[in-house]
């Protein structure tokens, strides 16, 4: 598992559409069980439900795992505190999640550029 000050160094989020729990967790470096807790826990976390009450999350649900493991882990938010945060304005994000969000952006949009060549 990475250490909290590697999270610069997640995985880049494929460009599919849905993602299975499983591959959330390798993405977020979380475990499954812990995202099916942190969906109790922020409001804001619901993957669609279908069949069998099976999860699949899209890409926003991914940016914000990462977003709250980054809370938890590497800024020593407490459950309540990152609820807290998540819920307040947003123009209040922190520079480094959005300089990491940005660098995320631009290796998928080199990807696609490769693609297309």
């Amino acid at each position: 598992m990475l250490e909290p000050s590697h999270n610069k160094e997640m995985p880049v989020i494929p460009a599919k559409r849905y993602f299975t729990i499983g591959e959330v967790s390798e993405l977020c470096v979380v475990k499954p069980h812990v995202l099916r807790y942190w969906e109790q826990e922020f409001p804001q976390l619901e993957p669609v439900k279908r069949r069998g009450n099976r999860r699949y999350y899209q890409r926003q649900d991914i940016v914000l795992i990462r977003q709250i493991r980054g809370l938890l882990y590497d800024d020593g938010y407490t459950i309540g505190g990152a609820r807290t945060h998540l819920s307040g304005d947003n123009s209040q994000k922190d520079t480094s999640q959005t300089k990491i969000e940005i660098q995320q952006i631009q290796a998928e949009l080199q990807e696609i550029l490769e693609i297309l060549k």
